[in-house]
Order: C-alpha cells, then sequence, then structure tokens
C-alpha cells in the first residue's frame, strides 16, 4: 500500500507499480513541504506543488542525460526566486530536498554507477545554487536602483514637498529586504535602516556609533578603500564590492556592497549611500563546494585539483630566484593490501597513511596532497636548498617505517619517493609531474623504501621508451620490421649449414634498432607474440626460398623464442601452421630458448617443447653457462644443440688460448656429445678462435670473423676476416 510522505518531510514509500510521474510528483511533493513556509508567494500549497513538478522534471532530465549537463539547472534556481522563494532558509532547504531524495526518485535506475549519480546531483545542486543567486542579485540590483531613484528623487524635490517626499523615502528606506545605510562625506554613519540593522545582529547604535572607516576588515578586495576614498572625495560617483563585515557577536558577514554618491541640485556632494545584500550563506555554499572539489574525500588531504594549483604558482618565475622541491610518493605493494584483505582495509591504510603524512609538514610553505589510488605527493615552496628536500623524503620514510596497526594486524608500509627540485620558471607542471613520476619508478625498480632524485638523461631514456612501446603496434601493422640472417658455419668443413634469423626494426626517427632495444618492451607489453610470429614465419619462408634458389644442403633457420612465447598456448598450434602455409619440413626449423627461461623448469613449461621435438623440430639451449642451471637437468630436456655463450670463449681469440676457457669448452662439449647434443658457438670473431673451437670438437658456429648479420642473399658470403 502507497504511504504519502510524513509532514517531516519524509518520503513515501514507492508502491509496487509506481511509474516514474508518480515518483516524480512525489519528489514535487517533498520540495514543496520543505519549502512552501518560507515562501512568499500568493499560490496555494497545491498550486506550488504542481509549480514545482516540471521544475522537478527538468532536474530528472538533467540527471540523467547524456552527455550529462547541469546547466538547465540554472533555470530551476531562476525560477524559485520568481515564485519568491527568497527567505534565507529556501535555498538550503532545496538543495537538502535536491541532495536527499533527487537519485532516489528520479535515478536512471541501473544505467549509471551510484558513484556517478551522487557526483551528477551534486553538480546539479551547485548550478541550482548559482542560478539563485544571479536571480537574486538582478532583483536586488533593481531593488537597489529603485531605492537609488527614490533617495534621489526624494532629495531634489525636498524643497518643493518636503514632507511628503520624507514620507516616500522613509517607506523606500523602512521597508526595503536590503540593507541601506546613509554617511555623511566625512564618514560618520547618520542612518541605517531595520534591514541592516537585522544584518549585523546587534541594536542600531552598533552601527551609527561608527564611522565607515571602522569598518575594515583583514579579508577587504585589494583596493576597495581607495575606491571609497575616492567617493568620499567626490571624485566617483559609486562602486560596488563583495566586502566582509564583522557582526557584533564577532561572526563575519559578507555582503554585496554598493556605495553612491548623492550629490544637491547643485552637484555639490551631500551623502554616501550604501545599499548592502546579505550573501554570507551563499558564500560559505560556494566555500563548502569549492572544499568538496578540492579536497580528497577519503583522507581529507588536498587533491589533484588543488595541488596542481599550488603546484603552478610555485612554478611560476619570480625575479628569478624562486626554488620548489616535489616528493612523489607511491606506496610498494599496496595491490596486494587491497587483493588480500579488501578494499576497506585498503581505505583504512590510506588514511592512516595520509595522517602520518601530514606530521611531516613543518611549515605552511609545505603541501601534502593525494593525487590518486596510492600516489600522495608533499610540495614544498621555496625551499633553502635540495637538503631541504631531501630532509622531507627522509622524515615521509620514517613516518611509514613503522607498521599499521588495522583489525588486529600489523601491516607494513613501504614508500618509493621521486624528487624533482629545482629553480622555478624552468619546467610546467606536467613536466615537473612526469619527471617526478619518472623518478619514483627508478626508485621502486632499485627494490623500493627508498628516494630518487630526477635525473635528465634517465627522464629521456624513459620517455623514449615510452615512445617506443607506443609505437610497436603500428610498427608491425606497417612494416617496419625486418630480418636480417647471421650464418652458422660448420665447423669440419667451413660450409654453411643455416643461419640465425634477427629482427630488426626501422624506426622513422630513431632509425634501424637492434632486437635489445624493442624485445623487452614487446616482451612487457604482450606484443611479443604477433611480433614472434611474423618473424618465425617470415624466417621459414626464407627457408623455403633458399631450398627452392637450389642451395647445396639443407640450410636450417634458427629463431628465437622469448620467455613470454614459450608459456602462450598457441605456441605449437601456430609453430605447425607457419610450416604447413611455407610448405617446410619441420627438420628446417630450430627454436633457440634461452637458458635463463628454462631454470627450475616444469613439465608444463617443457611439454610444447617436447612437442615441438617430437615433430622434428631442433630445440636449441641458448646462451648456455650463463644461467647456473643444473647440468642434470640437460637429461630431461627435449634438446638437440647446446649455443655456447661467448663468454667462455674469448680466451680462445688469440695463440696462445687461455688454458681454463680451454678445459670448460672441452668439458662442456665432452658433456653434450655424450647427451648426444650438437654444441654451437656464438661470437667468433677470430681465425685462431674458430680454430681452436674446431680442435676441441665444436660443430657450429657464428660471429663476425665468419659474417655480420645482413639480408638472405648474402648468406654464403663468408669474409673470413678477423673482426678486430
Amino acid at each position: 500500500m502507497t504511504r504519502r510522505p510524513s509532514e517531516s518531510g519524509q518520503p513515501d514509500r514507492d508502491g509496487p507499480r509506481d511509474g516514474p510521474e508518480d515518483r516524480l510528483r512525489r519528489f514535487a511533493r517533498i520540495w514543496s513541504r520543505a519549502i512552501y513556509p518560507a515562501t512568499a508567494t500568493s499560490m496555494t500549497r497545491a498550486e506550488f506543488e504542481d509549480y514545482l513538478i516540471p521544475l522537478a522534471r527538468t532536474l530528472r532530465e538533467a540527471l540523467t542525460a547524456r552527455p550529462f549537463d547541469p546547466t538547465p539547472a540554472l533555470d530551476i534556481g531562476t525560477a524559485l526566486v520568481a515564485a519568491h522563494c527568497t527567505d534565507p532558509g529556501a535555498l538550503p532547504r532545496s538543495l537538502g530536498v535536491v541532495d536527499s531524495y533527487l537519485v532516489l526518485y528520479c535515478s536512471p535506475g541501473d544505467h549509471f554507477p551510484a558513484e556517478e549519480s551522487r557526483a551528477r546531483c551534486a553538480r546539479l545542486q551547485h548550478a541550482i545554487a548559482a542560478g539563485f543567486a544571479q536571480a537574486l542579485r538582478e532583483r536586488t540590483l533593481i531593488e537597489q536602483e529603485a531605492v537609488s531613484r527614490a533617495a534621489l528623487t526624494a532629495q531634489a524635490d525636498a524643497e518643493k514637498a518636503l514632507h511628503a517626499s520624507e514620507a516616500l523615502f522613509r517607506a523606500v528606506f523602512e521597508g526595503a529586504a536590503i540593507g541601506i545605510g546613509i554617511a555623511d562625506m566625512n564618514g560618520d554613519i547618520i542612518d541605517v535602516n531595520q534591514a541592516l540593522t537585522q544584518m549585523f545582529g546587534g541594536p542600531e547604535e552598533h552601527v551609527r556609533s561608527r564611522k565607515v572607516t571602522d569598518w575594515a576588515h583583514p579579508e577587504d578586495e585589494p583596493g576597495v578603500w581607495n575606491l571609497q576614498r575616492e567617493v568620499a572625495r567626490g571624485e566617483r560617483d559609486h562602486y560596488r564590492a563583495e566586502k566582509p563585515y564583522y557582526r557584533s557577536d564577532g561572526t563575519v558577514l559578507w555582503t554585496n556592497l554598493t556605495v553612491s554618491l548623492l550629490r544637491d541640485n547643485a552637484d555639490r556632494p551631500q551623502y554616501m549611500l550604501a545599499l548592502m545584500e546579505d550573501i554570507t550563506e551563499r558564500r560559505l555554499l560556494h566555500e563548502q563546494l569549492r572544499y568538496e572539489a578540492t579536497h580528497d574525500a577519503l583522507t581529507g588531504l588536498p587533491n589533484r585539483t588543488l595541488f596542481f594549483e599550488r603546484l603552478e604558482a610555485a612554478l611560476a618565475e619570480r625575479d628569478g630566484v624562486a626554488r620548489f622541491g616535489l616528493c612523489y610518493l607511491d606506496l610498494d605493494g599496496f595491490k596486494a593490501v587491497n587483493d588480500s584483505l579488501g578494499h576497506a582495509v585498503g581505505d583504512q591504510m590510506l588514511v592512516a597513511v595520509a595522517d602520518r603524512l601530514q606530521t611531516c609538514l613543518t611549515s605552511p610553505d609545505q603541501l601534502i596532497a593525494r593525487i590518486g589510488g596510492d600516489e600522495f605527493v608533499a610540495l614544498i615552496v621555496d625551499p633553502d636548498s635540495q637538503d631541504d628536500v631531501t630532509a622531507l623524503a627522509h622524515r615521509i620514510l620514517d613516518a611509514l617505517s613503522e607498521p599499521v596497526r588495522l583489525e588486529g594486524r600489523d601491516l607494513l608500509v613501504r614508500g618509493s619517493i621521486g624528487i624533482v627540485d629545482g629553480p622555478a620558471g624552468e619546467l610546467g607542471p606536467e613536466e615537473v609531474l612526469r619527471s617526478a613520476d619518472i623518478t619514483m619508478y627508478r626508485a621502486k625498480a632499485a627494490g623500493g623504501n627508498r628516494y630518487e632524485h630526477a635525473d635528465p638523461e634517465a627522464d629521456v631514456l624513459a620517455i623514449t621508451k615510452y615512445g617506443l612501446v607506443n609505437s610497436l603496434p603500428m610498427a608491425l601493422e606497417r612494416g617496419e620490421f625486418f630480418i636480417e640472417y647471421q650464418p652458422l658455419v660448420r665447423l669440419c668443413d667451413g660450409t654453411v649449414h643455416g643461419a640465425e634469423a634477427l629482427v630488426r626494426w626501422c624506426h622513422p626517427l630513431r632509425g634501424v634498432l637492434g632486437p635489445d632495444q624493442f624485445i623487452p618492451l614487446a616482451e612487457n607489453t604482450g606484443l611479443i607474440v604477433p611480433l614472434g610470429r611474423w618473424v618465425l614465419s617470415e624466417a621459414v619462408r626464407q627457408a623455403r626460398d633458399w631450398q627452392f634458389e637450389g642451395c647445396e644442403g639443407p640450410l636450417r633457420v634458427n629463431v628465437n623464442l622469448s620467455p613470454f612465447q614459450l608459456r602462450h598456448p598457441g605456441l605449437v598450434r601456430d609453430t605447425v601452421e607457419v610450416l604447413k602455409e611455407a610448405g617446410v619440413e619441420p627438420t628446417a626449423l630450430c627454436l633457440e630458448v634461452t637458458e635463463s627461461a628454462l631454470i627450475g623448469a616444469d613439465e608444463t613449461l617443457l611439454r610444447p617443447l617436447r612437442q615441438l621435438a617430437d615433430l622434428g623440430v631442433d630445440i636449441a639451449l641458448d646462451d648456455f653457462g650463463t644461467g647456473y642451471s643444473n647440468l642434470s637437468n640437460l637429461r630431461r630436456m627435449p634438446l638437440s644443440t647446446l649455443k655456447l655463450d661467448r663468454s667462455f670463449t674469448r680466451g680462445m681469440q688469440h695463440d696462445p688460448a687461455d688454458p681454463i676457457d680451454v678445459k670448460i669448452v672441452e668439458g662442456v662439449v665432452s658433456l653434450a656429445h655424450t647427451l648426444d647434443l650438437a654444441v654451437t658457438v656464438e661470437g667468433v670473431e677470430t681465425g685462431a678462435q674458430a680454430e681452436h673451437l674446431k680442435v676441441l670438437g665444436c660443430d657450429t658456429a657464428q660471429g663476425w670473423y665468419y659474417a655480420r648479420p645482413g639480408p638472405p642473399e648474402r648468406l654464403h658470403a663468408l669474409s673470413l676476416v678477423d673482426a678486430s
């Protein structure tokens, strides 16, 4: 059964079949009951409720509009003033009804998250207040103009009809809704109306016993008293300003003040007329909305908006001597707290961290703000030196060193800090924050729970890296990658056994980039899978072309396999498809996997390699000797080749060879051959080195002694010249 709202303004309970219009009318009814007693309208309560229905419909449409636009709510404030809802309590009550019931009765249902609905509602309240204030101001200005005209008319007609004009002036003077005061040209207040006396909250003598110059306030607008002195000297006829006053009880009254100069028939200055509109409540509402817009709702700290305002002011160059300092803090491992203990505990930790950070501030020139998630920033305006900024970073880390006690647990808090400081005027706010962010991640990469100072060279490298990451996806689509091939040579007879495919990036701005400059980025972003498949496809097609060209003996192509590709579920399927599309036997392909990728590999990781080896694809263990793997693991890996890292053969580049290197290589070759594995040596740079490796029984080699990586048509063009 549907219940009507109670006389206290509590909402009705919705019936099971209430439609949008029923809910809209309930909202209008609650609104009417809240503000009708504070109106001076001639409408009945029912008529006033009907008057509010289209206003409520406008609010509902604005709340649910896409895109969102709070502008229609300006007209709501104007309409309230037009209906004479100008009592000081009318606007707060209206905003209270909108805040409490608009989303409840006029929400878009599941179309928006609750947070977005509340945010939209808050912006609509702001627009209503702005429209109300503007309409009330226009109405007040009309009243002020009428009062001014009446005052001038009364003065001009005083000699002709003194008694009649005095009565008219008094009627306007005493009956006006705005405060009116009259002072002589010496600044002595000689008359005030009842509205002004009420505004100041004391007896009339509290105002009349003082001079105009006694009403100074610390928050007066700059220059307002210069304007007042110009009026007192007869040099200016009027001025307007927002001016605060102290009431008799010490509280502050904010007014829209208009001061006009009254002249006699001979144009001589006679009096100063002050018209005052009380805007205290509007000002407090504006300050509240401003606070909510510039402070973090969870921690109470300044938010990103206020931080950037302060940072922009700090970076504004002042005579070339001002400095700034900034500490960018990101909590280490905070995601694990949210994931394991829940976001409620994570929020409690953020509040605790914010409280500790505030204790690190030592002067009003320092600011702590939360700019998002678990990221905080501390700003020092004009520090004496970099030591002051570093000291602040120390205080922050010390403040976080003690565990946070939450729900019976001691949670460890750690943070990484990026420090940027320097003279103002050289960098913009975005550049400063970007440098601090990059520096913070350097501190995190170094182990966390520490700070690092900004380094312009490191910033350039990070920005360049970011640019390469962004360019990678389109580079593959635009065909910017190409492959060079380095020959694999049989040591027994010096013939070409195959080639290793090495991918290159022909960057449109940075030229040709080697794999070490972009392969790690591709692995971190997951782009290594499509890039690796492209390399595999191109290399296998090239192996087929070499066969068709009638090269002597079968040529095998080696393709590197990254750890990310090794774990990709489509590895075997993609490899089989590439071989099938090219019409090449699996024996023409060798996949190289680094030793570090297979350290501690379980059967799940080795299974795809076993499947490929069973098909006839060779598997080579690349960089052997650098991963410190257990040699016994070689027996359970589906390998056909060991690629010995070049670090073990540098001592053989000249005669006589390093005996230790000789013994190591001799042992590896013996072990490999015992396990029926071939041995390939990379990084061969001299003829002496090649001869030593041949004597030791290595099977194949590659390096600059034979040929540098190049186009496929130069595969057999061996230089056989020492690289040095």
